[in-house]
């Protein structure tokens, strides 16, 4: 085969990210890569043997064989097969008998159709790739926003909807929703990792071959499958091919998150706005923001984030289209279905570049306070109407409204409209202390943005410590159909 060097690649993702990032390369690879598609498979074939071997049907040595043979086979041996015969299931099984003795090779395989093999070996991966790196990233991202959050919980900032000023909040309470949605797409993407399934039921699903010999074929199945970590489907029924909705509950957990980082990194780069200054990106000095203005600095994470979104969220329509397989099986997902595994790796260097950002994040307490003194006059409209409002005013809101113009009109600030309105004064006097000074001092009028930044983040830390204590817990389990396989 052709080595390639990263400038003959056609896709940027290899040329540019995942191929141009040593470190990045290095813990993808193990899980991405067409070699650590067949490890898969072959770790599939081993516990397929080590079933033969169990049940009587093979020879004792069966497995030790298999687990030997599949140590030296490479996936240049696979695809050299392939384009010899023109299957690559096939090639991976011609693989390892060509390696074992010749009384062992009938039991190669045995009972199994392709999709038993790569379905599971699928399952076997993305249940691999999800544990090992995207969980742990996603948890190291949220731990950075996490302690950002508690960094600026008391910091006041203005408020936006609609793009326009609105009410006070803290710049902690606006992390803190991020920590949130971020927290609940953890959750959504480990319950899909979870429920990934294997299957060993032959061509059809029905477990014809296996029956000719096991009278409980689907406790066959799931001892295979427990070996490897995994379950069957639902009910021990398939076609040829694992139902697609475990796979596709995954891709769409994922491509939910995505849009999570997506509105981060929209929302920390407005903020960015010259005009706004509330952030900014910390650059190496080496950076260049710009080919002509040596001034520029750019939220060029942030954007290139935004970027790989928009290219890669579409993909998710693929995979619903890849739901569909006609009878027990068609191979028009054969080719379109290799594509996930592209998919969950710019998913996951978009995690680390963000997260490189979001270390990086320079917090311009001075703006966003200028920001906040210029908005706060007005926010106090809102406060004005409730405490009218409370305090049995017959139309606090349009009294607060009516104000709030006369204080754009005139330039008068709304506080001293309000103290010289006679008419308020009766409800005025009834306010409480506490009301009082919400009304009068916008920085009091933040409502619970410090203190539910810091339930959230007390929340979520404790949430992604039990997750990572979990997933170690499983990879430990997990080490010893590898090290079987010698030289895996």
């Amino acid at each position: 085969m052709t080595e390639l060097r990263l400038a003959d690649m056609a896709c940027p993702l290899d040329a540019r990210y995942y191929g141009a990032d040593p470190a990045f390369f290095a813990r993808l690879r193990p899980y991405v890569s067409e070699d650590a598609f067949i490890r898969c498979q072959l770790q599939v074939e081993l516990a397929l043997a080590e079933i033969l071997t169990e049940y009587g049907v093979a020879p004792t040595h069966f497995a030790d064989e298999v687990a030997r043979a599949g140590g030296s086979i490479e996936v240049r041996h696979v695809y050299e097969e392939e384009e010899r015969i023109g299957h690559v299931v096939r090639a991976l099984v011609n693989c390892i008998r060509e390696r074992i003795d010749e009384p062992l090779r009938p039991f190669v395989h045995l009972f199994a159709t392709s999709n038993d093999i790569t379905d599971t070996a699928t399952a076997l991966r993305l249940k691999a790739l999800t544990r090992d790196v995207l969980l742990p990233d996603l948890q190291v991202l949220q731990d950075a926003l996490i302690r950002l959050a508690r960094l600026h919980a008391h910091t006041v900032q203005i408020g936006r909807t609609h793009g326009k000023y609105a009410e006070p909040i803290t710049f902690g309470y606006f992390l803190a929703n991020y920590v949130a949605r971020i927290g609940n797409r953890i959750d959504a993407i480990e319950a899909a990792r979870r429920n990934l399934r294997g299957k060993f039921s032959g061509a059809v699903g029905a477990y014809n071959a296996l029956r000719l010999k096991f009278r409980d074929a689907p406790a066959i199945e799931s001892a295979l499958l427990r070996k490897l970590g995994l379950e069957a489907v639902d009910a021990h029924v398939s076609t040829q091919v694992v139902h697609p909705e475990y796979v596709t509950d995954l891709v769409h957990a994922l491509v939910s998150t995505f849009s999570v980082l997506a509105n981060l990194a929209d929302d920390v780069r407005h903020l960015h706005r010259s005009e706004i200054d509330e952030t900014q990106e910390i650059y190496d000095e080496a950076r260049v923001g710009s080919s002509t203005m040596p001034h520029k600095l750019n939220p060029k994470n942030f954007e290139f984030v935004k970027s790989m979104w928009k290219e890669f969220m579409p993909r998710m329509m693929t995979v619903y289209m890849d739901q569909i397989t006609e009878h027990q099986r068609d191979l028009t997902n054969s080719a379109s279905s290799r594509f996930v595994t592209e998919f969950m790796t710019a998913f996951a260097y978009s995690v680390v570049r963000l997260t490189s950002a979001v270390k990086n994040l320079g917090v311009q307490e001075r703006s966003m306070r200028r920001n906040f003194d210029e908005a706060s006059a007005e926010t106090l409209a809102e406060p004005l109407y409730i405490l009218l409002s409370l305090q049995g005013h017959p139309d606090g809101h349009g009294h607060a409204r009516r104000l709030m113009r006369k204080s754009r009109e005139t330039g008068a600030p709304l506080m001293d409209l309000i103290r010289a309105e006679e008419s308020l004064r009766p409800y005025l006097e009834r306010l409480t202390p506490d009301q009082r000074r919400a009304l009068e001092h916008a920085e009091n009028y933040t409502g619970l943005s410090a203190e539910r930044t810091e339930i959230v983040c007390d929340q979520f830390e404790a949430a992604g410590r039990q997750l990572l204590d979990r997933l170690d817990a499983e990879r430990r389990e997990q080490e010893r159909p590898r090290q079987k396989l010698q030289g895996a």
